[in-house]
């Protein structure tokens, strides 16, 4: 199965996770929103599978860290 990480475009935090660990997405789906000085950026998934963390809500971010993986 290929493994598709999801990269940080910006610094800052990771604001809220509004999909659960494990759950099936689709490309493109909102799946993190990174807060970034006081803006929303979404995260996109970079791939349709399942979906698992690397990191949590309220962690700290730099551009280009991988905050999630997509197994399809």
């Amino acid at each position: 199965m290929p493994r598709h990480a999801g990269e940080t475009e910006v610094a800052g935090s990771v604001w809220k996770l509004p999909v659960a660990e494990g759950a099936r997405v689709q490309e493109g789906e909102v799946i993190a929103i990174l807060e970034c000085m006081k803006m929303e950026i979404p995260v996109k998934a970079p791939a349709a599978g399942t979906l698992s963390f690397a990191t949590e809500e309220g962690a700290t971010v730099e551009e280009g860290d991988v905050i999630l993986h997509v197994e399809s």
